[in-house]
């Protein structure tokens, strides 16, 4: 089985959202709400939370044995 090098992804947004960004952190938001996929998995945990379908938090830390 032949090695092969994985090609490093390209990600690009317009010159725009670069020149008026502060923060890497910035960028890193403008690329999550242009995320299909992020973007639905944030509606399904909004429906989640309003239904109540949700984890609590106290129940959440003692399943991950966080204090």
């Amino acid at each position: 089985m032949p090695l092969t090098k994985k090609q490093p992804e390209t990600v690009t947004f317009p010159l725009s959202v670069f020149e008026t960004a502060d923060t890497i952190d910035d960028l890193e938001d403008w690329l999550l709400t242009h995320n299909p996929g992020f973007i639905r998995k944030m509606r399904k945990a909004r429906q989640e939370d309003m239904s109540r379908k949700g984890t609590d938090w106290k129940s959440l830390k003692k399943h991950l044995c966080l204090k």
